[in-house]
C-alpha cells in the first residue's frame, strides 16, 4: 500500500491552506470520475485497471510464448507515453546488470524515441549479430520519429528473415480501424493491439502500450494489473487519506506559495526511469496556459554530488517529492578493515540500505532547513504490484491536479508547434508557404 507522507511540509503550509486545497481536490476527483470536464474523452484509463481481462493478458503472454527461445532481442518502437511507461517498469523490475546475464527472456531494447543517426546506425549494428523482433506503437503510424526508425527496422528485418518470418516477428499496437500502421498491418498480416481511442499516450502504461514489452521482458503483468486495480479502489474516495488527492492537494498548496519546480527524488537506481515516465505525464497535462509545475527528476544519492548545491542553496522555487521504498529485495553487510583507512568501521555490521536510509533522513531535515518543502511517497518494494499501485496513483493525482489548476490535463496543444516546423523545415508537401516563412526567419 502507498503511503503519503506529509511531515516535512508543516514548516511551509498550513493546516489551513492544505485543508482549502484538499477540498479542491475531491471537487478534481469527482470531476475525474464523473467525465464530466474538460478532455474528458481521454478518460478511459480512469477504470481502466478493473476493466482489464484475463483474454488481454493471455493475448500478450501468447505473443511471449510465440518468441520465447526464438528471439535474443525485443525492439520496441514508439515514443513518449508509447515507450516510457514500459522502460520504466523494465529498468525497475529487471537486475540492475541484467544486458551482460544470461536470461531466458529477450533483451527489450527501444528505438523511435529519437532521430540520432548515430543510434540508428548503432541499433543495426547491435542487431546484425541476433535474431530478433518488433514491437512497433503508435495510433497514427506517422509520427515521425518512430515512423521512421520502424521503416529502417522494417527494411533490415525483411531483408534477414524475409516478408512471412516478419509476419511472425512483428507486432503492431495501434489503433483499431484507422491509420498508417493499421492499414500496413491488416496488409501485412501483423498479429495487432489496440490502443483505445480514450486513452492519451501518457496515460497508456495499463494498455497494451506498456503491457506487452513488460511481459517480454519477462515480468508479470497480471499483478501489475492487479496493484493498479487496489489502487483505483482506494483512491476512487474522497477520504483525507486518499494518497492522490493528498499529493495532489499538497502539491498545490506548495505552488501556491510560489514553489513552481517539483522535483522527483528516488533512493534507489531501478526508479530512474519513473523520473522520466512521471515528467511525461505531468509537463504534458499541467504545463499550459502559461500555468503548471515544472517537473524535474534527480537520483540521489548521486545526485547529491552535482544537484544538491543547487537544491540546498539556490533559488527558493522549488520542492521534492520523495518516492521512497521500504524494503530492499537484497542484502548486503558492511564488514569492518583491519586498517580503516577511509574511517568507515563505525558502519561496521550495518546493511548498506540503513546508511542509504539514514542519507534519506539527513538530505531531507537539510533541505527542509534550506526551504525546501518535501513530499514522501513510500511503496512496501520494487515489484510488480507495487509499480501498478505508483503507475495508477500517479494518473488519478494528474488528473485531480490538472482540475484544480483550471487546465485541460488530457490536451497537448504545444506539441504540435515545433512538428509544424520540422515539416516545413523538411519540404513536406503542403508545407510550402510554411517552409517559406520560416526560411525567411534563418
Amino acid at each position: 500500500m502507498i503511503n503519503v507522507n506529509l511531515k516535512a511540509t508543516e514548516n511551509f503550509v498550513s493546516s489551513e491552506l492544505y485543508n482549502k486545497q484538499v477540498e479542491q481536490a475531491y471537487k478534481g476527483l469527482d470531476t475525474v470520475l464523473k467525465g464530466n470536464g474538460a478532455g474528458n474523452d481521454f478518460l478511459g484509463w480512469v477504470n481502466l485497471p478493473s476493466e482489464i481481462d484475463n483474454a488481454l493478458i493471455d493475448a500478450c503472454n501468447s505473443i511471449v510464448s510465440r518468441w520465447r527461445g526464438k528471439v535474443d532481442v525485443v525492439v520496441v518502437v514508439g515514443i513518449g507515453g508509447s515507450y516510457l511507461g514500459a522502460k520504466c517498469a523494465i529498468e525497475a523490475l529487471s537486475h540492475s546488470f541484467a544486458a551482460n546475464m544470461c536470461t531466458t527472456n529477450p533483451q527489450v531494447v527501444f528505438a523511435g524515441h529519437n532521430i540520432s543517426e548515430d543510434y540508428a546506425a548503432e541499433l543495426l549494428e547491435f542487431l546484425s549479430t541476433r535474431t530478433y523482433a518488433t514491437v512497433v506503437i503508435s495510433k497514427s503510424g506517422t509520427t515521425t520519429e518512430p515512423a521512421i526508425a520502424f521503416r529502417i527496422i522494417k527494411e533490415d528485418m525483411e531483408k534477414r528473415f524475409g516478408k512471412e518470418v516478419c509476419k511472425e516477428r512483428i507486432v503492431a499496437i495501434t489503433d483499431a480501424s484507422k491509420g498508417a500502421l493499421r492499414t500496413l498491418a491488416n496488409q501485412e498480416g501483423y498479429s495487432t493491439f489496440i490502443i483505445p481511442d480514450n486513452v492519451g499516450g501518457r496515460f497508456s502504461v495499463l494498455t497494451p502500450v506498456g503491457l506487452l514489452p513488460i511481459a517480454l521482458a519477462g515480468f508479470n503483468i497480471k499483478e501489475l494489473v492487479e496493484g493498479a486495480r487496489h489502487m483505483q479502489e482506494v483512491c476512487s474516495k474522497p477520504e483525507a487519506n486518499n494518497p492522490a488527492v493528498m499529493y495532489a492537494a499538497m502539491r498545490n498548496a506548495i505552488y501556491s506559495l510560489g514553489k513552481k519546480i517539483e522535483i522527483l527524488v528516488n533512493y534507489n537506481p531501478k526508479l530512474q526511469y519513473l523520473g522520466e515516465w512521471w515528467k511525461q505525464l505531468y509537463g504534458e497535462s499541467e504545463g499550459k496556459d502559461e500555468k503548471g509545475i515544472f517537473p524535474a527528476s534527480v537520483n540521489f544519492s548521486t545526485d547529491l554530488h552535482s544537484m544538491g548545491q543547487y537544491i540546498q542553496d539556490g533559488e527558493r522555487i522549488l520542492f521534492e517529492t520523495n518516492v521512497l521504498v521500504k524494503n530492499a529485495a537484497h542484502k548486503v553487510v558492511i564488514e569492518s578493515d583491519a586498517q580503516n583507512l577511509d574511517g568507515l568501521n563505525f558502519l561496521a555490521g550495518k546493511r548498506v540500505e540503513e546508511v542509504n536510509k539514514m542519507a534519506q533522513l539527513g538530505t531531507k531535515l537539510a533541505h527542509i532547513d534550506g526551504g525546501v518543502p518535501n513530499i514522501e511517497i513510500e511503496i512496501e518494494k520494487i515489484d510488480e504490484y507495487n509499480l501498478g499501485e505508483l503507475f495508477y496513483m500517479f494518473e488519478i493525482a494528474c488528473g485531480i491536479s490538472g482540475y484544480m489548476l483550471g487546465v485541460n490535463p488530457f490536451n497537448q496543444p504545444g506539441v504540435e508547434d515545433y512538428k509544424k516546423n520540422i515539416f516545413a523545415l523538411l519540404d513536406k508537401p503542403g508545407y510550402e508557404e510554411a517552409s517559406k516563412a520560416i526560411r525567411a526567419r534563418l
